[in-house]
């Protein structure tokens, strides 16, 4: 992938990832390493990858951001919304797909599935409304909100439900969903 392309599709998925944290709905509690006694929120103890990489449920997400290239984009300062996609997510994907988005050639495509889980920003579930959002992946996905629940449904009119809110990431915030979006261009 050239330079410029590297640069887009890693600001994209910096953006995507912010957007899919305001997005999620469900269990709006930080992971258990970020609460404080009483239960509320505290400081933040990573970037946006280490909690990835230190939480067993994204592992196929850490895979994916390292074969793309972009750890170090969602390590760098944000702020980011993400939209993380579980292992179990991925595992729905067609028989095949991940193997062939894991591959070199198949880079760029990775970069930009992976963009359209990101939004620029610090976007915390209970400032999620109703509407269409742009993702860095320059795609736009549509977001419904109903009471506490959210659902984003990418361009083919996937669904992917919002099962997990607010986890805080020194650098934004991250959105647990249960499905992989995919952009128009997938």
């Amino acid at each position: 992938m050239n330079m410029k392309k590297k640069l887009i599709a890693t600001l994209a998925f910096g953006a995507a990832l912010s957007l899919g944290v305001a997005a999620c709905a469900g269990d709006t509690s930080p992971p258990p390493d970020s609460r404080a006694e009483d239960g509320g929120s505290t400081e933040a103890d990573g970037t946006i990858t280490q909690i990835v990489a230190g939480d067993s449920q994204f592992s196929t997400l850490l895979a994916a951001v390292q074969a793309a290239d972009l750890g170090e984009t969602l390590s760098s300062e944000g702020p980011f919304t993400v939209f993380a996609p579980t292992d179990d997510a991925f595992g729905a994907l067609p028989e095949g797909t991940l193997d062939s988005l894991l591959k070199p050639r198949n880079v760029d495509d990775l970069s930009a599935i992976l963009a359209y889980h990101v939004v620029s920003g610090d976007v915390e579930a209970a400032d999620v409304r109703s509407g269409a959002v742009a993702t860095v992946n320059g795609a736009a996905f549509e977001v419904s909100v109903d009471g506490g629940d959210i659902t984003l449904t990418d361009a083919a009119g996937n669904q992917a439900i919002v099962t997990v809110t607010d986890i805080q990431a020194s650098n934004g915030v991250i959105h647990v969903i249960d499905s992989v979006l995919l952009p128009p261009s997938a």
